[in-house]
């Protein structure tokens, strides 16, 4: 019985290996007749749609090479003019015929006014009357002395009497000749001291004229920017209030430092088309730092990685054509969207413009 029942379980596991290598042999028929139909439906596929091509991103390019970086610094001024005028009378008396007001024009040599002179007038007449006494006397006298009659003394008298009334009568004509008022510079009225009718005494000024032909835009600029401002230096200057900018030279430097903000004195003369105003407000753009011939980019180009390193992506040859190549780069200085690159760049490369923002290092890439 023992013999019989080792017999009879010899025989179901040889009957359990028969049976699986039949069904692996069926499963494996399956398989290819499953393969050969996946290849029949690939082809069929491929018909009808193609396999799509290496996926590039599109991007554009720029070489920008090599210029000249500046930096400036903005500093704070105001228009001023030294252009202010006075203009009085030399003589004292009544003032006659002064009809300017605070914005009236004048022009050098234009006749504004004129003095009272009836007083002088008087005196001239009082001394012709004198004179023509003299006269008579001096001759008389004259006579005698030419027939040895009377002293010497008492012709060289009457003589200096002559001569001094006639020089008395020349310098008070002379005085009259300044009853007449000129203005002695062109330019606007800015304020006037007098009207007509009053008494006016030699020197007393009359009216203030303010010519704006020429002004000077004034600023305190910080010491720490003594090195960098030269007198001569062009600089470029704008008024905020006319939305005007222009360039112009720094005329003058201030020969010290104010003790109590550290800012020394800086003017730059120049001229006015006539809307330029004392006391208005101007921006003076002073060039701080200069380096010729190096690689600046727009400040849009330069990315940065969380670990705060500086890169750039540029237009390089891959083995399947056209890659983006990502290098590291130096930022030495920067102003108004302007990097200068001390480090990582030639001025040589093509830069990725547009797309850049979503690149890889080595992603193909379709210039447009």
């Amino acid at each position: 019985m023992i013999a019989l029942s080792f017999a009879s379980c010899g025989g179901e596991e040889a009957a359990t290996a028969e049976t699986i290598k039949a069904d692996l042999t069926e499963k494996e028929a399956e398989l290819k007749i499953l393969a050969a139909e996946v290849k029949a439906l690939e082809a069929d596929l491929a018909k009808i749609e193609p396999p799509k091509a290496d996926v590039r991103t599109l991007v554009t390019t720029e070489k920008i090479g090599r210029k000249d970086f500046a930096r400036y610094v903005d500093i704070q001024g105001s228009v001023q003019s030294d252009n202010v005028f006075y203009t009085s009378s030399e003589a004292g008396g009544r003032l006659l015929g002064f009809t300017l007001e605070e914005g009236n024009r004048v022009t050098k040599g234009q006749l504004i006014g004129s003095v009272d002179m009836e007083g002088v007038s008087k005196q001239i007449a009082e001394l012709q009357t004198a004179l023509e006494l003299a006269q008579m006397t001096y001759e008389r006298q004259k006579r005698l002395w030419d027939q040895n009659i009377g002293s010497e003394m008492q012709y060289l008298q009457v003589k200096n009497q002559k001569e001094r009334l006639e020089k008395s009568i020349e310098t008070v004509r002379f005085q009259l000749t300044k009853s007449k008022i000129y203005a002695t510079a062109t330019g606007e009225i800015t304020r006037t001291m007098v009207k007509s009718g009053d008494v006016i005494s030699p020197g007393m000024p009359l009216f203030e004229v303010l010519n704006l032909s020429r002004v000077q835009v004034h600023a305190e600029v910080p010491e720490n920017y003594l090195g960098s401002v030269k007198k001569g230096q062009t600089v470029k200057v704008t008024f905020p209030a006319l939305e005007k900018e222009t360039t112009a030279k720094i005329t003058l430097i201030g020969q010290k430092v104010n003790p109590a903000n550290r800012t020394f004195k800086v003017e730059i003369d120049m001229p006015n088309s006539g809307n330029l105003k004392p006391n208005l407000l101007a921006t003076i753009s002073l060039k701080d730092f200069e380096k010729k011939d190096v690689v600046v980019l727009p400040s849009e180009l330069v990315q940065q990685e969380v670990s705060g390193k500086s890169y750039v992506f540029v237009q390089d040859e891959g083995a399947k054509g056209l890659i983006a190549k990502k290098i590291y780069v130096t930022i030495e200085e920067a102003y108004q969207g302007g990097m200068y690159i001390s480090e990582g760049l030639t001025g040589d490369e093509i830069f990725i413009l547009k797309g850049s923002r979503d690149l890889k290092d080595g992603e193909l890439i379709e210039v447009k």
